[in-house]
């Protein structure tokens, strides 16, 4: 344990302490926005982002530990563990050079090496090896063993070169220089399978491709591998230069002194050293490499869909405002859904205003009589098939009654129709037609895209980049933890929670979170924050974890409301007591409060960042960490990309960031592109520098590529 404490404190720039302490709260269960909120003295002050990657390199150290101890074992058992041998295991820093360096002495399946040292022929590869001076042929006749197998002087010279083979291809230090030679020289080189022009068109730019590999971005390097998978593409890793081969079969021959100064094994042991490269070396490199470029690529690809994720999720709530959400459809009409401020269903219909029933006016009536019934503020219209239609119809709707004082917002529908056709959605609304649910939740992503959001599956959401051809397992991994963070950064009003929403909270799980609903109908709203105690499950781990991020308006104590922790409240009655004044009358007031000193109520549990929290937390309690909301206009007339024409000036959302620039949905049914050169005037290293996911921006049309439906744009407005 030691071992991983150094490393991670030298890795992060911390001391040990807080290693140790970081640790032992993980260990002892405590989430990591728990520990980032309420633990800041233990962690000094480490962040949420900070302390998700300080748990994955800890579960890659364990690992790592995990593992070498497997190997030494292993080893040791074979009696072959030399005091030299086990301290380059002990020393070994990544799992690849750990298992290089257990390559030798790893149980394997019999190789043509081991047939050959069975047949005896281990003495004449290390002969010929250590005294190039040797005759092969006269040496190996030597070895002709009709019952091992050995005829005459080609089988045996064939065994022992493949013992030298094998060996060539199990030295640690050979392969680790190999390995950063071909990924600082190697190149991917990919081609079209014949034949399959036409049906992998989409992977064009790729039928005739070339990069070195240390240079390809993340987006390329799934590509291409989406495209082998499909079948479509071949990819290969090589040395392009032609002296680069003689470059690697130095280094291998280097590394055996083994040299061409025409002795009499000399051209033997240079041809073994060739085909040792050719038939072990290279193939097992080539793997190792394109998994290693895959696996970058994905850890790239899941921290952008991350980013955008969070961006999502934290994007400007419009509010408890009563709103009408409509699903819009042609055939099938447009699905209108109403919900209250806390986003319960009032009231739903289907109208049929577009093709072929053109219903136009009657529709315009329906929905203006239930914005009057139920005094709706703002209408949600869903982007999808038919949303400019009836982004037009809310704008009739909106002209023709100002007295309703109406807004209209079109909203990203993705993950929508799978929320309605899931089992939360089922068991929220049994009795609702699926495209209605789907009304409910477009109408709610606006009051509050946090709260509904969490209902969908992340990789639903549509901010991805090649989501679906990573690993699963660390992509869910990493948007749980962002949802998680996300959720605790905001906190959730335990009253009006969903079951969904609080099982992202600090300690809860989906069960305990239906507990707390469950009390909740059946006792009524919670007063106050101790009353939780009295939910089935919930003990006091979970309680401790969960409170903070626990909101109580309206309850019996004023700090249920706020993200003080009930465990610190005997802080402020301290600084109540001393000032002579109640806590309520302290929440808001910002002069008094900036007088305080953090380090004059320090005590044995709680240091001056807890207290500096706390103090911040009541000049704003409860406050919202989201930004003010505001909304994108789609230009009137364009709502095709037929309609887009070059130099056009236009007012979009950006609804996706990638590597290699960011996506902006105009109003055309299909987000164009501002490619990362085209973000700024200025060189722009990575697009969230510039732009995250649900920001309104100006953009000006580039090209429109009708057959491939591709439009580009660029937000450099005057270039």
């Amino acid at each position: 344990m030691q071992t991983i404490i150094n490393r991670i404190a030298e890795e992060l720039s911390i001391r040990q302490q807080q290693v140790s302490a970081t640790i032992q709260l993980l260990d002892e269960g405590a989430t990591v926005p728990f520990i980032a909120r309420y633990r800041k003295e233990a962690t000094s002050g480490l962040t949420d982002t900070q302390l998700r990657e300080f748990a994955e390199r800890l579960t890659y150290l364990r690992e790592l530990e995990d593992r070498r101890a497997v190997i030494l074992k292993s080893i040791s058992e074979q009696n072959k563990l030399t005091p030299e041998l086990e301290k380059t295991l002990l020393t070994a820093d990544t799992k690849v050079r750990l298992e290089d360096l257990y390559l030798p002495y790893k149980p394997k399946r019999r190789t043509k090496a081991q047939i050959a040292r069975e047949a005896g022929l281990a003495p004449l590869a290390e002969s010929l090896l250590l005294d190039p001076n040797l005759d092969p042929e006269k040496t190996a006749a030597a070895y002709i063993n009709a019952e091992n197998g050995i005829n005459d002087v080609k089988s045996a010279l064939d065994g022992a070169r493949q013992i030298l083979m094998e060996q060539f291809a199990e030295n640690a230090e050979l392969l680790g220089n190999l390995r950063n030679y071909l990924w600082a020289e190697g190149v991917i080189e990919a081609n079209v399978v014949e034949g399959k022009e036409e049906e992998g068109a989409k992977f064009t730019d790729y039928f005739s491709y070339s990069e070195a590999i240390k240079n390809i971005p993340s987006h390329r390097a799934l590509a291409l591998f989406r495209g082998r998978k499909e079948g479509i593409l071949q990819v290969s890793l090589i040395l392009a230069e032609a002296n680069q081969l003689e470059i690697v079969l130095a280094k291998i021959a280097s590394r055996f002194n083994i040299a061409n100064k025409n002795r009499l094994a000399d051209a033997w042991l240079v041809e073994t050293v060739r085909w040792a490269w050719k038939i072990k070396l290279f193939l097992q490199l080539e793997v190792e490499l394109l998994t290693q470029l895959r696996e970058a690529a994905e850890a790239e690809a899941i921290n952008v869909f991350a980013h955008n994720l969070k961006d999502l999720l934290l994007a400007a709530p419009a509010g408890g405002r009563v709103t009408m959400g409509l699903d819009p459809g042609f055939r099938t009409g447009v699905k209108a859904a109403l919900v209250d401020e806390t986003g319960k269903l009032l009231a739903y219909s289907t109208i049929y205003p577009h093709q072929p029933q053109q219903r136009w006016d009657e529709a315009i009536a329906v929905l203006a009589k239930l914005c009057q019934q139920h005094r709706v503020n703002l209408i949600s219209i869903g982007n999808g098939t038919a949303s400019r239609e009836t982004d037009k119809l809310a704008a009739e709707l909106i002209k023709k009654y100002p007295e309703l004082k109406l807004t209209k917002i079109v909203v990203s529908e993705a993950g929508a129709s799978v929320y309605s056709a899931s089992e939360l959605a089922a068991k929220e609304f049994p009795e609702l037609d699926v495209s209605v649910r789907g009304a409910v939740s477009i109408a709610r992503r606006l009051q509050d895209p946090l709260a509904e959001l969490v209902k969908i599956e992340p990789k639903s959401i549509g901010v991805g980049q090649y989501q679906h051809d990573v690993n699963q397992a660390k992509l869910a991994r990493s948007l749980n933890g962002v949802i998680e963070d996300c959720v605790n950064a905001v906190g959730v009003e335990v009253n009006i929670a969903s079951v969904a929403l609080l099982t992202r909270v600090a300690g809860l799980n989906e069960n305990i979170a239906r507990n707390i609903v469950e009390f909740r109908n059946q006792n009524g709203a919670f007063k106050e924050r101790v009353t939780l105690k009295k939910v089935s499950r919930l003990g006091e781990k979970a309680f401790e974890q969960a409170a903070g991020f626990l909101r109580i308006s309206n309850g019996v104590n004023p700090l249920d409301a706020s993200a003080v922790h009930p465990e610190a409240y005997s802080v402020l009655e301290r600084i109540a007591d001393k000032h002579q004044r109640d806590v309520k009358s302290m929440i808001g007031d910002q002069k008094f409060l900036r007088t305080l000193n953090p380090a004059n109520f320090i005590c044995d549990r709680f240091g001056v960042p807890t207290i500096r929290d706390i103090i911040a937390e009541l000049e704003k309690p409860g406050r919202d960490p989201r930004p003010e909301f505001k909304t994108a206009s789609f230009k009137e007339g364009v709502e095709a990309l037929v309609d887009l024409k070059e130099g056009m000036l236009l007012e979009g959302v950006i609804t996706n960031v990638t590597n290699f620039g960011a996506f902006v949905d105009i109003g055309v049914h299909q987000d164009g592109l501002v490619h990362i050169s085209s973000l700024s005037d200025r060189f722009v290293k990575d697009p969230r520098e510039v732009v995250k996911t649900g920001d309104i921006v100006k953009v000006k049309v580039v090209s429109v590529d009708l057959p491939r439906k591709r439009v580009a744009l660029s937000m450099r407005l005057d270039g």
